[in-house]
């Protein structure tokens, strides 16, 4: 579980170096990030979308990236070291992030 958090910090900070659109402060600031992003993803994405679901099915599941982004963007607010620009830059980083984070899951998870 830490190794995974370790991970998802990496990837949340190669990404925000990566993006013009990001801004993060330093690795610390990932660290945050990555936890915050796993609780959110863990509490509030399955509310979100059982509530979106038609939507989802009616999109073929690319609803799912909007609603990431929007929990990127609910990150954004909660944390003073990590600002996105704006929606479409949450989305990007969204799917930056699932890239890098595959990469690095598939070499040393």
């Amino acid at each position: 579980m830490i190794w995974a958090w370790i991970l998802n910090s990496i990837s949340v900070y190669a990404t925000a170096k990566l993006l013009n659109g990001v801004e993060i402060k330093n690795f610390w600031s990932a660290v945050f990030v990555a936890a915050l992003l796993a609780l959110v993803n863990i509490f509030v994405k399955p509310i979100l979308l059982f509530l979106s679901l038609p939507l989802t099915i009616i999109t073929f599941g690319l609803f799912v990236w909007v609603i990431n982004a929007l929990l990127i963007m609910l990150v954004d607010g909660l944390v003073d070291g990590f600002k996105v620009r704006n929606f479409g830059w949450a989305l990007i980083f969204g799917m930056v992030m699932s890239v890098i984070s595959w990469v690095l899951f598939s070499i040393f998870g």
